[in-house]
């Protein structure tokens, strides 16, 4: 699964699942645009892929500002002369039950999980379109799928990464842009360190693989999706789940 030549941007890559993508995508050869708020982060992360002999570039971007956005797409093509691979990842948490979520913290997530990803793609888009070969990666979840209780915005936002997926597989397969998404389940990021060691069991239980899963098995999905073995495959969101949701 070779990405030699390739340029990807990975949002979000400042730790978790987008620190993993990146790190992976320029194993497998790609050029790498990691971009996230914390620039210092960033730099330790395109440090250790130059040195392990690949190429990285860090952009500071806060992906809730369509301008940071577009400063940073149009820096990543000013070094890299395009972007192929594009993995939207960059995405919050805001927990609370409906009744009592504050409507800041629905824009918040719907903003940084959903809006963001519209936005980027948005920037990229066009350069896919001229060479006629693009590969967008969407990082939703298995609760955008199942729901979950006292996650109504990040729930949402994900489902909603999943309609944008299917409709922009739709618009662009002519042009050999394929549209996917990945639906991780329970895994073992920064996001869920802070859980209770009651949830992480129940979680358990749930998944008949019977461990949670690592950063790393999102990030080989990903791989997968980016690389030309995956060519056929558009419109579809790959559950890496351990088998919780399944159909």
């Amino acid at each position: 699964m070779s990405l030699s030549g390739r340029v990807a941007l990975v949002t979000g890559a400042s730790q978790g699942i987008g620190h993993a993508c990146a790190r992976k995508l320029a194993a497998s050869g790609a050029a790498v645009i990691v971009a996230a708020r914390n620039q210092q982060k960033l730099d330790e992360l395109a440090g250790q892929i130059t040195a392990a002999g690949g190429q990285a570039a860090a952009f500071a971007m806060d992906v809730n500002d369509e301008e940071q956005i577009k400063a940073g797409v149009k820096a990543a093509v000013a070094k890299f002369s395009k972007i192929d691979i594009l993995v939207n990842n960059a995405g919050i948490t805001k927990d609370t039950l409906l009744m009592r979520m504050k409507r800041a913290d629905w824009d918040a997530v719907l903003s940084t999980n959903l809006t963001s990803a519209y936005l980027t793609t948005q920037q990229v888009i066009g350069s896919m379109l001229k060479q006629r070969w693009g590969r967008i990666i969407n990082v939703t979840s298995i609760f955008g799928q199942m729901g979950q209780a006292g996650q109504a915005n990040y729930a949402s936002s994900k489902a909603g990464l999943i309609g944008l997926t299917m409709a922009l597989a739709r618009e662009v397969g002519s042009r050999g842009i394929t549209s996917n998404a990945v639906a991780p389940g329970f895994i073992e990021t920064a996001m869920t360190e802070g859980l209770s060691e009651d949830l992480k069991k129940t979680a358990l239980e749930m998944i008949p693989l019977g461990r949670i899963g690592a950063v790393e098995d999102v990030a080989n999905a990903v791989r997968f999706l980016a690389s030309d073995e995956a060519s056929y495959i558009t419109g579809h969101v790959l559950n890496v789940n351990g088998g919780m949701l399944m159909g």
